[in-house]
Parts: structure tokens; C-alpha cells; sequence
């Protein structure tokens, strides 16, 4: 039994290792997937931008009323 675990072991596989592959179809297959990645990480970091000066603007403003809610005394009742 051992015997033929050994044969089986060290005997040439039938199945080819490597499948033929077109390596440069798929180079150019993945520099189209990275163009399209870093196009899209474009318009996220666009969108984040837009996000923050929005966030930022509103935080402005509501400081401004806040002071100015201060300063008239508003905020009693």
C-alpha cells in the first residue's frame, strides 16, 4: 500500500501545471481596470472635497447664529 502511495506520489501528473495563458491580453486587460479605478478614486476625492467645504460652510454659519443668538439674547425665554 505505502508502495503504490510512493509510485502515485513521484509519478508524473497528467494534468498540465500551467494553462497557456495570453499574458499580454491580460496586462492590458488590467491596466484598463486600474485607468477606470484611479478615474473613479478622482471623482470620489471630488465628492469628499465637495462634502467637507459643504460641512464647513454650515459649521460657519451656524456659529455665526449662534454668536449672533448670543448677542441679542434669543435664547432667552
Amino acid at each position: 500500500m505505502i508502495g503504490k502511495f510512493i509510485q502515485w506520489f513521484f509519478s508524473p501528473s497528467k494534468v498540465p501545471i500551467v494553462e497557456e495563458v495570453d499574458v499580454y491580453s491580460k496586462l492590458i486587460e488590467l491596466q484598463e481596470r486600474i485607468e477606470a479605478l484611479e478615474a473613479e478614486n478622482v471623482e470620489n476625492n471630488n465628492c469628499f472635497y465637495e462634502l467637507s467645504n459643504s460641512i464647513d460652510a454650515v459649521d460657519a454659519r451656524i456659529d455665526i447664529l449662534t454668536a449672533e443668538g448670543l448677542k441679542n439674547d434669543v435664547w432667552r425665554t
